[in-house]
C-alpha cells in the first residue's frame, strides 16, 4: 500500500501546517472514515453502517463529533455515485445533498466529493506489488492506460491515463452499460432480471446484489429448493462449505465479471492492466486465481491474444479509496495554494524541446504575464525564433495553437492564485504592481467565496425583501459602498436613504421602527457614534444587518453580521481589498432580492400591473 494506516498512538511524519484533513470512502452499505496527518499517515479509521444516519450531514458530523479536539479545514469524500457538479442525488441511497451546503454546515474551508472509482484509480500509481494479487499472465506496459473496476453494492468502474504531468482519472459510469451474456445459463439469468426491469446492466448483475439474483435464477433453472442467501453467505457457502449451487454462483459470477474486464480492457486499451476492487473479490481471496474470471477475460474470438498480455490483478489491500481520494484532495490544495501545473510542465519538457523552441519556453516561463499579452509576431521578437517555431512550441506542449495555449495558461495562471498578499514594491514596474493589485484581490475574493455565511445572506435577502425602509449608515471608505447600496435599492423601489455623518446617525435611527432595516458597514465595527445609532434602532424595533468584522462590537449588536474578515489594517493604510468584499456582499445581496422578487412575480408584471423592472437591473440574471 502506498500510505500507512497509523493507529492513534504513532506521531504522524510531516504533519500538515493546517492539520489534520477529514476522509471517508462512502458506500450504499458502509462509509468508511479516516484522519490523515500527514502524506502517508492515517489515523482514527472507522467504519460506520449507512442505514444508522438519516443523511449525509448527520453520518459526517457522528464521525467528527468522535474527534471534538480536531477540527479538519479540508475534506474529500469519495461517493459510490455519479458526482457532476454542486448537487449529488445518491443512486442506490435516498440521499441527496449540495456539497457547498454540507461543507458550509460543517465548516470546511474545502470538501471534494468524487466518484469512489475516480478516486480507487487515483490510488493506484502508487500501489506496491504487495498490495496487488495477479490472476493469469500478462505484463504491464510503462505509462499505458489502465481500467478499473470492482462489484460491491453496484459495480463501480474508472480508468487512469498516465500524462507527463499528473495521472487522469475517468469518471465513469460504465457499470450501467448493458448485461451482454455469454451462454445459455448466462440468457437464463437475464431472463430472470428481464422480469424485474427491462433494462438490465452489468451492474444488476456483476454486484453484491446481483449475485443474489443469480442464486435464486440457477436455483430455479437447476429445480433446486435453496433459501435466500446474501452475497456474503453464497461465498461462505461455496468456499467453506463447498455448497454446489453457491459454488456455481461464484463460478458464473466470476465469468461475467471477466466478460466485463474484457470489455473495458479492449475499449480503453488497458495495457497498463486492469484492477479489481471492491467489497466482494477479495473475499473469495486465492480461489479467484483458478475461477473462471481469467478464461472468460482472455475468450474474445481474435483478440484473445490482445487480451492475453494485458494483466489483471486483485486490489488486496484495505482502505485503498483513501489513497486515492487524498491524493486528489493534496492536488486540489497544491492548486489553491499556488501550483501551478501547466508551469511545471514546461519546465519539465525543455530539455525535450528544440533550442529554438526552448528559447520560447524561456521566455513563457520568465515573462509569463508579457506572453498572454502579446500577439505571435511579439512572442517571435522576443524569443528570437520565427512565428512557426511559437505554433510548433504550443503543439509540443499538446495545444492546437496559440490562441488554445495562451486560453489553458491564463487559466492556469488565476485559477491558482494563492491566498496571500504580494506586497508591491517602490521599483516594481507599472505592469508588475498592477498584476500584483489584480492578484491580491482575486485570491482575497477566491477566500472570501469559501468562507461566506450563506444562511447570514438569505436572513438579510430576506429582511431586505420585505422592508418598509432602507437606511445605510457609513463613513469613509465605507460611505462608497453604501452609497452603492443606496443606489441599488432604491432602484428596486424600496424607499431608501444614506447617512455618512456621524452626527446624523443617531438622530435617523430615532425616527425608525419595526420592519425598518438598517445595513451599517464599517471595516473596523468600532465607531462609537455608528455602534449608538445601532443601539437605538435595534431598541426602536428595527433590524440591522452589519457589513463588518465578525468579532467588531458592530457584529454583536447587529441583528446579523455579514463577515468581511480580510485582514487589512484601515488605521494605517487606506483600505482597499475589504472595500471590493463589502460592494461584492451589496450585489449578492441585490440579486437576491430581485431573485425574491422574481420568485413572487412570476410573470413580472409589478403592482400597477406595468412590467416590474426589478429582475431588469440586475447583469447576472438571465432577461
Amino acid at each position: 500500500m502506498q500510505e500507512q494506516l497509523d493507529d492513534d498512538s504513532k506521531p504522524a511524519r510531516t504533519a500538515f501546517a493546517d492539520g489534520p484533513r477529514l476522509l471517508a470512502d462512502i458506500g450504499a452499505t458502509h462509509a468508511r472514515f479516516a484522519l490523515q496527518t500527514a502524506p502517508g499517515s492515517y489515523r482514527s479509521v472507522r467504519v460506520l453502517k449507512c442505514d444508522d444516519f438519516a443523511g449525509i450531514v448527520d453520518l459526517l458530523r457522528f464521525y467528527l463529533s468522535e474527534h471534538a479536539d480536531v477540527r479538519p479545514r479540508h475534506g474529500a469524500l469519495a461517493l459510490a455515485n455519479p458526482v457532476d457538479g454542486d448537487y449529488v442525488r445518491m443512486t442506490n441511497r435516498p440521499w441527496e445533498f449540495s456539497t457547498d451546503a454540507v461543507r458550509r454546515d460543517l465548516g470546511f474551508d474545502t470538501l471534494l466529493i468524487v466518484n469512489d472509482f475516480t478516486a480507487l484509480a487515483m490510488a493506484i500509481p502508487g500501489l506496491k506489488p504487495a498490495d496487488l494479487m495477479q490472476v493469469g499472465g500478462g505484463k504491464p506496459v510503462p505509462g499505458a492506460v489502465l481500467g478499473v473496476l470492482g462489484p460491491g453494492t453496484g459495480l463501480g468502474v474508472s480508468g487512469g491515463i498516465p500524462t507527463v504531468d499528473g495521472f487522469i482519472t475517468l469518471g465513469s459510469e460504465g457499470g450501467h452499460v448493458n448485461f451482454a451474456p455469454a451462454d445459455e445459463r448466462e440468457f437464463a439469468i437475464l431472463q430472470a432480471a428481464w422480469r424485474e426491469w427491462t433494462h438490465v446492466s452489468n451492474e444488476r448483475l456483476i454486484s453484491g446484489p446481483g449475485m443474489e439474483i443469480i442464486h435464486r435464477a440457477l436455483a430455479d433453472r437447476n429445480g433446486v429448493q435453496a433459501p435466500a442467501r446474501t452475497s456474503a453467505q453464497i461465498i461462505a457457502g461455496a468456499l467453506e462449505d463447498k455448497d454446489p449451487l453457491c459454488l456455481e454462483v461464484l463460478e458464473c459470477f466470476c465469468g461475467m465479471l471477466g466478460g466485463a474486464a474484457a470489455n473495458l480492457a479492449v475499449t480503453l486499451g488497458a495495457f497498463g492492466g486492469i484492477f479489481i476492487g471492491g467489497g466482494i473479490v477479495p473475499r473469495m481471496g486465492e480461489w479467484f486465481r483458478e475461477s473462471p474470471f481469467r478464461t472468460r477475460f482472455e475468450a474474445k474470438g481474435r483478440f484473445s491474444g490482445y487480451l492475453a498480455d494485458i494483466p489483471t490483478y486483485v486490489i488486496s489491500t484495505p482502505h485503498v479509496a483513501f489513497d486515492g481520494v487524498a491524493n486528489i484532495l493534496s492536488e486540489h490544495l497544491r492548486g489553491r495554494s499556488g501550483g501551478n501545473t501547466l508551469m511545471d510542465r514546461i519546465q519539465g519538457l525543455r530539455a525535450e524541446l528544440t533550442p529554438a523552441e526552448q528559447r520560447v519556453a524561456t521566455l513563457v516561463l520568465e515573462q509569463p504575464r508579457l506572453v498572454l499579452n502579446e500577439p505571435i509576431a511579439g512572442i517571435a521578437k522576443l524569443a528570437d525564433v520565427s512565428q512557426p517555431t511559437v505554433i510548433r512550441f504550443c503543439r509540443s506542449l499538446g495545444f492546437l495553437g496559440l490562441a488554445d495555449f495562451k486560453l489553458k495558461f491564463a487559466s492556469s495562471l488565476t485559477g491558482s492564485i494563492p491566498v496571500r498578499h504580494s506586497q508591491v514594491r517602490t521599483n516594481d514596474s507599472t505592469h508588475d504592481l498592477s498584476a500584483k493589485v489584480i492578484d491580491n484581490t482575486i485570491s482575497a475574493i477566491l477566500q472570501f467565496r469559501d468562507q461566506l455565511d450563506v444562511r447570514a445572506i438569505d436572513r438579510a435577502i430576506e429582511l431586505i425583501s420585505r422592508a418598509k425602509r432602507v437606511e445605510f449608515y457609513a463613513m469613509g471608505n465605507s460611505r462608497v459602498v453604501a452609497l452603492d447600496g443606496q443606489h441599488k435599492f432604491f432602484r428596486f423601489r424600496i424607499p431608501t436613504a444614506l447617512y455618512g455623518d456621524s452626527h446624523l446617525f443617531k438622530l435617523a435611527a430615532d425616527l425608525l421602527g419595526p420592519g425598518d432595516v438598517v445595513v451599517a458597514i464599517s471595516n473596523s465595527g468600532r465607531l462609537p457614534d455608528l455602534l449608538a445609532a445601532v443601539d437605538t434602532a435595534r431598541e426602536r424595533g428595527a433590524d440591522v444587518i452589519a457589513i463588518s468584522n465578525s468579532q467588531s462590537p458592530l457584529a454583536r449588536r447587529a441583528t446579523l453580521c455579514l463577515a468581511v474578515d480580510h485582514a487589512e489594517d484601515s488605521t494605517t493604510f487606506l483600505a482597499m481589498i475589504s472595500r471590493i468584499l463589502q460592494l461584492l456582499l451589496i450585489d449578492i445581496m441585490a440579486v437576491g432580492v430581485s431573485v425574491d422578487v422574481h420568485h413572487a412575480r412570476p410573470d413580472g408584471a409589478g403592482a400597477d400591473g406595468e412590467p416590474d423592472g426589478k429582475r431588469a437591473l440586475i447583469s447576472h440574471l438571465d432577461s
